[in-house]
């Protein structure tokens, strides 16, 4: 799957995100080791914390369904014209192996990062 396709897939699960309180959406694509793609949008909750990222609803699909790496990840913010993952998500990647992370806003720009760019020095001592 292309940069372009995967940032659709993510665009099209923004629209189903639950951001009563922000009114910020945010869709999230992955790409696992086996090729198949798994989505997730944002979920808000009034208990701050208990919110939860598009990118780690769609990780925790990924590996719902077995797997254990993944090749990329795609961030696409309808409201926002550039958009990155928060910390937490970035170290969650380092979890799985993610290979590659595209970005992109509503204007279709899109930049492609490693995870080391993302996050120098990730925790990866467990390893």
């Amino acid at each position: 799957m292309n940069d372009q396709e995967l940032l659709a897939a993510a665009g099209a699960a923004s629209e189903n995100a639950y951001a009563p309180y922000s009114r910020l959406r945010v869709g999230a694509a992955v790409v696992g080791e086996s090729g198949a793609v798994f989505t997730g949008a944002n979920v808000e909750n009034a208990a701050y914390p208990s919110t939860l990222c598009a990118e780690a609803v769609a990780i925790g699909q990924a590996v719902a369904a077995g797997e254990r790496k993944l090749r990329a990840v795609a961030v696409l913010s309808p409201d926002l014209t550039s958009i990155l993952p928060c910390g937490q998500c970035r170290q969650r990647m380092v979890e799985f192996d993610v290979e590659r992370v595209v970005v992109a806003g509503p204007d279709g720009n899109s930049a492609s990062h490693s995870l080391e760019e993302l996050l120098p020095g990730g925790f990866t001592d467990w390893r």
